[in-house]
């Protein structure tokens, strides 16, 4: 069987090592990093992710408040807020989470976050700094499996890494990390024409497509890296992308679900919350 790459434990590491972090921060600037989640209507996914990003914070010692905004909250309402908090001394981060309601164009609300607050790293300022390799926030989910593979000595040097899913969130920036790390980057999507020929060259397989269990053996090549974004729930369980069961014993490595790349998330969210705070407070 493959390696368990486990997101778990190393976020457990580094909760601790950003817990260290803030108590130094806060004794050197007589001041705690705030993060702020704003919730806009009443999506039962985000309202756990979101619970369970203010537990994480409070227990690193950073400051976390949630507004939570009904469905029927207008545009320029929810600009009017993001603007606020962009103005606020005392707001760090600031991250907007999704999906919001589709009245409102989350990629215009997102581009007011001030760069120096966007936590996510999702406004154009930080995209066009990561597509150029310069420094910026990286958004968590593809920020916590470079972490895995570092902690995990995972060398990707030269290797044909494989992205499966070009979203915004995951797809698109985890190319782009990839590349930086001097891989051979494809990225495979629904209109990709015989995908398995593709996924099957991959030594580092990265799955971001949202479909149960869809990835299987007939995808990967033996000894593969397999990181597993997805996350649904069927009868109650949580299941990932790749049927975890049936590639376990043909992968190199493979993340769980749950317990892979989720907590990494969190963990990330925390490290660019301190970076948030840093970059501010040395203005």
């Amino acid at each position: 069987m493959g390696k368990i790459l486990d997101g778990k434990a190393l976020s457990k590491k580094i909760r601790k090592d950003v817990k260290v972090e803030t108590d130094e921060l806060i004794e050197k600037y007589g001041k705690t990093p705030h993060l702020v989640v704003v919730l806009v209507g009443d999506d039962a996914a985000s309202e756990t992710y979101v619970n369970s990003k203010e537990r994480a914070s409070k227990k690193a010692g950073i400051k976390s408040t949630v507004i939570k905004k009904g469905s029927s909250i207008t545009e320029n309402e929810l600009i009017s807020i993001i603007q606020g908090l962009n103005e606020d001394d005392d707001v760090h981060g600031i991250l907007l989470q999704l999906p919001i309601p589709k009245h409102i164009d989350s990629e215009k609300v997102i581009n007011m976050i001030d760069p120096l607050k966007d936590v996510d790293g999702f406004s154009n300022h930080h995209v066009a700094r990561l597509n150029k390799g310069l420094d910026a926030l990286v958004p968590c989910t593809p920020l916590g499996i470079m972490e895995m593979f570092k902690a995990y000595d995972i060398d990707l040097e030269g290797k044909h890494a494989v992205v499966m899913g070009r979203s915004q969130i995951v797809g698109k920036p985890m190319a782009s990390l990839l590349l930086k790390a001097n891989a051979t980057v494809t990225v495979t999507h629904s209109r990709t024409k015989d995908m398995k020929a593709i996924t099957k060259q991959a030594d580092v397989l990265v799955v971001a497509i949202g479909k149960a269990k869809m990835v299987d053996e007939s995808y990967i090549k033996e000894g593969a890296v397999l990181i597993d974004v997805g996350i649904s729930r069927i009868d109650g369980k949580l299941y990932g992308d790749i049927d975890f069961e049936a590639v376990k014993d043909k992968a190199g490595y493979i993340t769980p679900v749950p317990g892979g790349v989720g907590p990494m998330t969190i963990a990330m969210l925390l490290k660019n919350t301190l970076t948030c705070f840093k970059n501010i407070m040395n203005q």
